[in-house]
């Protein structure tokens, strides 16, 4: 099977090697090493600033968002939400079951974040934004979301599960104080890891907050980290895959390569398709989804007989929008022969009458 999804995705053959091994024990020097290595590379490529840390999470990318909510926020604070889809629309959950006062910025599904749209939210002390609405494919703005933070001093905590290595991704420009991603993203390895760099900032607020948790804890993450350790059993395979894949990126030109690369197949797809009887949905298109709508038969049938008939999965909206939008991912071990595969059944399925 070819895999166009969003998560998980396409591995290359050393991190696929590396699943065929038993898993080793952890609790010793060697794996220790190798963990300080993950946290400085990850840190390397985020360009984080001086002093900021990074923990892992065995968790999905939602156990980092909550871990961020509950140990970074505070009950005093007024956080501004940015939701224009369905991750969004998480961030808002998770505020709304840990209590705390938020403001909802409203985009609509596709439609990039602008600047008016942050009027009015000057008071609030935190800014809670996916980078990449996964659900619609578009990209924020974010040289424009980290300068209203900068001016009127809100904290900046960024989802970039999606947009880590797809997108240009500078920490310290942004002045965040939080950014986390996941494994099985354009990290492109198994899932179960959540990565999350934090900024002095970042820290000064994990410190700061009573404890609210304990298996999402940052400050039990931060201590044991100190020894190249995870407070709990991690997932030990995925973090020595982690570990592969960050060592090839920066070996292989860093993260503008893997950008290029990734930019270079969504150009490619979105050309290859414009003959074909789809719309995009989003704006402001990211280098890692094409969000299509079909105009003539239901979303789920084309995800359906491509699975099915062609052996590729792509993958579907959920809820409301599960006959109205795909996604075609572009992150993940994808050659140009695969990419071609694709666009050669879907032309397929056009011919055939099925798109």
């Amino acid at each position: 099977m070819l895999n166009f999804t969003v998560g998980p995705v396409m591995s290359c053959a050393e991190v696929l090697d590396i699943a065929h091994e038993s898993t080793p024990y952890f609790r010793t020097p060697e794996f220790s090493a190798l963990m300080k290595e993950n946290e400085r590379m990850f840190l390397e490529l985020l360009h984080a600033p001086a002093g900021s840390r990074a923990v892992f999470l065995t968790a999905s990318g939602t156990g980092a968002m909550e871990s961020c909510v509950m140990n970074l926020l505070h009950a005093r604070d007024r956080v501004a939400v940015v939701n224009g889809g369905s991750f969004g629309q998480r961030f808002a959950d998770l505020c709304a079951l840990h209590g705390l006062d938020y403001t909802e910025v409203r985009c609509r599904f596709g439609s990039a974040l602008r600047r008016e749209q942050l009027e009015g939210l000057e008071d609030h002390t935190a800014l809670l934004i996916n980078m990449h609405e996964t659900s619609s494919g578009v990209l924020y703005d974010m040289d424009m979301v980290a300068a209203f933070c900068r001016e009127n001093g809100l904290l900046l905590i960024v989802d970039a599960v999606s947009a880590f290595l797809a997108e240009e991704l500078d920490m310290e420009a942004l002045g965040a104080a939080a950014v986390m991603t996941g494994s099985q993203k354009a990290l492109a390895v198994q899932p179960g890891v959540s990565l999350i760099a934090l900024s002095p900032e970042g820290l000064r607020r994990v410190e700061e907050n009573p404890e609210k948790c304990l298996y999402l804890s940052l400050k039990q993450a931060l201590k044991n980290g100190e020894r190249g350790q995870t407070p709990f059993t991690p997932a030990v395979t995925t973090l020595l895959q982690i570990h592969t894949r960050l060592s090839a990126i920066a070996a292989q030109g860093g993260a503008a390569r893997e950008r290029e690369r990734m930019a270079a197949l969504a150009a490619a797809f979105r050309e290859g398709i414009k003959d074909l009887p789809f719309s995009t949905v989003s704006e402001a298109p990211s280098n890692a989804v094409t969000s299509l709508h079909p105009l003539r038969v239901p979303a789920t049938q084309i995800v359906r007989v491509l699975k099915d008939e062609y052996g590729i999965w792509a993958c579907p909206n959920g809820g409301e929008l599960a006959d109205e939008v795909f996604r075609i991912g572009h992150i993940g071990y994808i050659t140009p022969a695969d990419l071609q595969a694709l666009l050669d059944a879907l032309h397929d399925m056009d011919r055939r009458g099925l798109l």
